[in-house]
C-alpha cells in the first residue's frame, strides 16, 4: 500500500507559477509511490478567476492521478497590496479547513509561499494528521521582503523570522534549492540545533525543454509574429516582479538605443517575455522614453515555451541586491535547457552565479553593477553568432544533462521523504 502525501502548493497546474509547475512535475513523478494530495487554490496566478470556479468553496480534481483539491479565492490585482493579502489570506484559511477533507496521511511537503504562510500550514498539516513534514524552502523570508525593502519594520520582520524558524523546527526535513540557500539556514540557527536538511537543485523537464535550431518552423513563427525576424534578441523570461532590479536595468537597455546592432548586422531587440507586479512600470517607461526595440510579450502557454525561448540569442539570468542565500532563480535550468548563453546579473557564489561560472555558461555581472552589465551586453553583441556564443550555450545543457535533470531531483526527494 502506498504512503500518503499531502502537498501544500499555492498554485499547481494549469498555473503558471514557477513553483506550481515544479510542484506539478514533483506530484506526478512521485505518484508511482506516494498516494498524494495537493491542496492549492483555483486557477487564479493571473488575477483572475473564472467563472467555472466561482460557485463553489472547494474543488475537486484528479489530475494524471494527483487529487488535487481547490480553494476559491477572490480576484486580485498584482499591483494592489491589499488586495493580494486578501487572496493570500483566503487560501491560507481555506487551506486550514482544506485539511480536514484530506483523510489520514503519512507525509506532509509544504512550501514557503506564501511567505510564512505556507511553513505554517505544514506545521498545522503534521499537528492535524500526525505526519512527517517536509519543508521546501524556495525563498527564505522574511530576508527576501528586506531584501527589496517591502517592509522595513523591524518588529513584523523580527516576528516573521520567528515564524519560519518556528516552521524550520518543527520540521522533520528541510529542503532548499541551493548551495547559498543552505548557508543562509546554518546562519539562522547558528550554534542552535540546525534542523535536518538536504539542498535539492530545481529543474525543467530536459527532455520536453531542449535546443532547436533557429529554422524550426514553430521558432520562426514566434519571431514572424512579435516581428522578431533577422534580430539579435536579448530575452528576459519570466516573472516581471520586485526581486530582479528591473526599473533599473531598463536603463541599462536605454543605452542601447534603436539601431543599435550586433557585429553580424542584426539589430538589437530586448524582448520581455512574461507578466508581473513591474510590467505596466516597465511598459510606461519603454513608451515615455520611445525605446523601439523593447518589446513586450505575454507569457506563453507550457507546450510553447519551448519555442520563445529558442528564439532568443541571449537569456537574462537576473536577481536583485541582497538575494544571494534567499532567492534562487529557478528559470536558468530553461536557459540551460536550451543551450542559450546567459547573461547573469548574480552575486558572486550564488547557485546560479556558481552554475554559470563552472560551466562558463555565460557572462556575469553583479547586481547594480551597471557599468559592467553594459559591458557584457557589448561583449555579446561584439561576439554574435559566433562559436564562442555557442558553446557557452552548449556547455550548460551538457552539464543539466550529467546533474541537474528533472528524473535525477525527484528521485532524490523520494528517497529523502522514504527515509524519514
Amino acid at each position: 500500500m502506498k504512503k500518503r502525501l499531502l502537498v501544500y502548493a499555492h498554485y499547481y497546474v494549469p498555473d503558471l507559477a514557477s513553483t506550481g509547475q515544479i510542484l506539478r512535475e514533483l506530484a506526478e513523478g512521485m505518484g508511482a509511490v506516494f498516494d498524494i494530495t495537493v491542496i492549492c487554490v483555483v486557477p487564479s496566478y493571473s488575477g483572475t478567476v473564472a467563472p467555472e470556479y466561482q460557485s463553489q468553496k472547494y474543488y475537486r480534481e484528479n489530475i494524471k492521478g494527483v487529487k488535487v483539491l481547490r480553494i476559491r479565492v477572490p480576484a486580485f490585482r498584482k499591483a494592489s497590496k491589499s488586495s493580494r493579502v486578501k487572496n493570500i489570506l483566503t487560501y491560507f484559511w481555506g487551506a486550514l479547513k482544506a485539511t480536514f477533507k484530506t483523510g489520514p496521511q503519512d507525509y506532509i511537503l509544504t512550501i514557503s509561499q506564501p511567505p510564512i504562510l505556507g511553513g505554517l500550514l505544514g506545521v498545522w498539516g503534521k499537528w492535524v494528521k500526525r505526519a512527517k513534514l517536509i519543508y521546501n524552502i524556495q525563498d527564505f523570508n522574511p530576508e527576501q521582503i528586506s531584501a527589496i525593502a517591502y517592509s522595513q519594520d523591524k518588529f513584523i520582520l523580527k516576528l516573521l523570522l520567528l515564524l519560519d524558524k518556528f516552521t524550520c523546527r518543527r520540521s522533520d526535513l528541510v529542503v532548499t534549492v541551493g548551495r547559498d540557500l543552505v548557508q543562509t539556514l546554518e546562519h539562522r540557527f547558528k550554534k542552535q540545533s540546525l534542523p535536518p536538511v538536504v539542498m535539492i537543485n530545481n529543474w525543467v523537464d530536459e527532455e520536453q525543454i531542449y535546443p532547436l535550431p533557429p529554422t524550426e518552423p514553430h521558432v520562426l513563427a514566434f519571431k514572424k509574429k512579435y516581428h522578431l525576424e533577422n534580430k539579435f534578441i536579448i530575452m528576459y523570461s519570466g516573472n516581471l516582479g520586485l526581486y530582479y532590479d528591473l526599473k533599473n536595468l531598463i536603463k541599462v537597455i536605454e543605452q542601447f538605443p534603436q539601431g543599435t546592432t550586433a557585429a553580424d548586422g542584426r539589430e538589437v531587440v530586448f524582448a520581455f517575455v512574461g507578466a508581473g507586479t513591474l510590467q505596466a512600470t516597465l511598459q510606461n517607461y519603454v513608451r515615455q522614453q520611445k525605446m523601439t526595440n523593447v518589446i513586450f510579450i505575454p507569457y506563453q502557454p507550457k507546450a510553447d515555451l519551448i519555442y520563445s525561448l529558442n528564439a532568443a540569442d541571449v537569456q537574462w539570468c537576473v536577481n536583485a541586491k541582497g538575494m544571494k542565500g534567499v532567492s534562487c532563480p529557478s528559470k536558468y535550468y530553461g536557459l540551460a535547457a536550451v543551450a542559450k548563453p546567459i547573461l547573469g546579473v548574480l552575486e558572486t557564489d550564488s547557485e546560479i552565479a556558481c552554475l554559470i561560472k563552472e560551466t562558463q555558461g555565460g557572462l556575469l555581472a553583479e547586481p547594480q553593477d551597471y557599468q559592467n552589465i553594459r559591458k557584457n551586453i557589448n561583449w555579446f553583441l561584439a561576439h554574435a553568432a559566433s562559436q564562442e556564443l555557442s558553446d557557452m550555450g552548449q556547455r550548460s545543457r551538457c552539464n543539466l544533462e550529467a546533474k541537474l535533470t528533472k528524473k535525477r531531483s525527484i528521485a532524490r526527494y523520494q528517497e529523502a521523504i522514504r527515509k524519514l
